[in-house]
C-alpha cells in the first residue's frame, strides 16, 4: 500500500514568480465626500411573483412593458428580464406554486412618487399593477 507524504511546495528556480495584484487602498474620506445621489443606480428592479394554480402553465413578458409615472405619464422601458421569456417565446412553469422573475427598467423620473407597472399587449391578458409607491432603493416586489 502506498502512503502519501505531505511535503511543502517548493518552487523551482525555473518557475516564474506568480504576479500578485495588490489590493487597492480605500480612502474613507474620499468615499464620505461623494454625494449619495451620484451613486444611485439608474435602474428600477421589480421582483414579480406569479401564483401558479395549475400544472404546466406558460408565461412570458412583452417588451412593451413599462413603469408609468402616475403624475406625468413618463414611461420607463423594460431593459432586461430574468427567469421569464420575451414574447413570442414562452416559459414553462412545470408545477403548482409561486414562480418568480425579475424585470429591470430604466430609471424613473426623480420627482416620481407613485407609478404603475403596465404590460401593453395586442391581445387580452396584459397585466396592470397600479399605485406602486416609490422607495429610495427602487427595488419592488409585486404579485402578478
Amino acid at each position: 500500500m502506498a502512503s502519501t507524504i505531505n511535503t511543502p511546495f517548493v518552487r523551482s528556480a525555473a518557475e516564474p514568480e506568480v504576479p500578485v495584484k495588490p489590493s487597492p487602498a480605500v480612502d474613507t474620506e474620499i468615499l464620505a465626500a461623494i454625494a449619495p445621489e451620484t451613486l444611485e443606480d439608474s435602474y428600477v428592479y421589480v421582483h414579480c411573483y406569479f401564483e401558479n394554480e395549475s400544472e404546466e402553465m406558460l408565461i412570458r413578458i412583452w417588451r412593451t412593458t413599462y413603469l408609468v409615472d402616475r403624475d406625468t405619464g413618463s414611461r420607463s422601458s423594460l431593459v432586461h428580464a430574468e427567469n421569464i421569456s420575451y414574447a413570442p417565446m414562452w416559459t414553462a412553469i412545470p408545477r403548482v406554486g409561486t414562480y418568480n422573475f425579475l424585470l429591470i427598467f430604466s430609471a424613473l423620473p426623480k420627482a416620481c412618487t407613485m407609478f404603475d407597472l403596465v404590460e401593453e399587449v395586442p391581445q387580452p391578458g396584459g397585466f396592470h399593477i397600479q399605485n406602486i409607491a416609490r422607495n429610495q432603493q427602487d427595488v419592488y416586489h409585486v404579485d402578478i
